[in-house]
């Protein structure tokens, strides 16, 4: 098929409106995912999925879950839009003529897509890692408190939350720029491959609902083609998740082990909670992309964005 070629703007808003939506209703697992991963063995505070999130609601409440979401947002908008609208640019000028595009320049263009992307991507889940960890810290605080005889009133007195503005804040003082893009080589390291895996698996997998080439395939397969791409390629970039995690989390568990960069995490990880620990959480990634990439799928294809700029007066009027 041709990709149908539409303005930047919709490409734009498209993204946006498909991470949006993703987002707000698969947030809490992606916190669950968060948390499972930083903890490290000695250290457990969840067993599960359903267990996070349980404990998180009865310490928290149900906003708990959410912890860290106005970043994404926020920032989910760009980062999304970026993603896709940089894939099918990348599409367009690898593309021939209309041909269709060799596998080889298919995974090109997702590389080109995954590696713009982390430009909004590392700060957005570097300051979305340390507001979804707090709880997982004030609780192991609060837990090895009440071990010792300390009121856990006291403990929670002693540790404010944090906010998004006070961490940004403090690294851009601290560190500059470079602060928030900590773990940037590891984010590379999970968004670049993703893509490369995601995107050309999407776009064979939809094709399969198409009736003629230059049909768009119905919504139900463009979600399906979505929930399965993103689904295979979370789990399969998880262990440079869990790295890309442990990296950009700046506060540590009481005996939680600190790392100098990627090889060191790997090999820390490695040796001390083996090789399964790098799935940790792959579960949960796999619930929060497939959904995620299947309904910014079906949003971007729908072409809402289309819709709505159509409302706008042409340049002719």
């Amino acid at each position: 098929m041709a990709d149908k070629q539409i303005s930047l703007p919709a490409k734009l808003i498209n993204g946006g409106i498909a991470g949006l939506i993703g987002v707000t209703c698969v947030f809490p697992i992606d916190l669950a995912k968060t948390r499972l991963q930083n903890q490290q063995n000695g250290q457990r505070m969840y067993t599960s999925m359903s267990d996070c999130l349980i404990k998180t609601i009865r310490s928290e409440g149900y906003f708990g879950m959410y912890r860290g979401a106005a970043v994404n947002l926020t920032l989910v908008t760009p980062e999304k839009a970026i993603k896709l609208a940089a894939n099918d640019f990348f599409r367009h000028a690898l593309s021939k003529d209309g041909k269709k595009l060799t596998l080889i320049k298919e995974m090109l263009a997702g590389c080109g897509a995954g590696t713009c992307q982390v430009i909004v991507t590392t700060p957005m889940e570097m300051l979305k890692i340390q507001l979804q960890d707090a709880g997982r810290l004030a609780a192991q605080k609060k837990m090895m408190a009440s071990q010792s005889g300390v009121s856990g009133a006291a403990v929670e007195t002693s540790s404010a939350r944090p906010t998004a503005i006070a961490i940004s804040r403090e690294l851009l003082k601290s560190k500059g720029i470079a602060g928030l893009y900590k773990g940037l080589g590891a984010t590379i390291l999970r968004d670049v491959p993703f893509s490369i895996i995601y995107f050309p698996l999407f776009a064979n997998l939809n094709k399969l609902g198409q009736k003629s080439p230059d049909e768009k395939s119905p919504f139900f397969v463009s979600f399906l083609a979505g929930c399965a791409a993103g689904s295979t390629a979370a789990v399969a970039v998880n262990p440079c998740d869990v790295i890309k995690t442990r990296l950009q989390s700046l506060q540590r568990g009481v005996n939680e082990d600190t790392y100098s960069g990627i090889v060191d995490c790997a090999r820390k990880i490695w040796r001390s909670e083996g090789p399964t620990a790098f799935m940790k959480g792959a579960y949960c990634r796999a619930l929060v992309i497939a959904p995620l990439f299947g309904i910014a799928q079906v949003v971007y294809f729908i072409g809402i964005a289309e819709y709505l700029l159509s409302f706008l007066p042409s340049k002719r009027d």
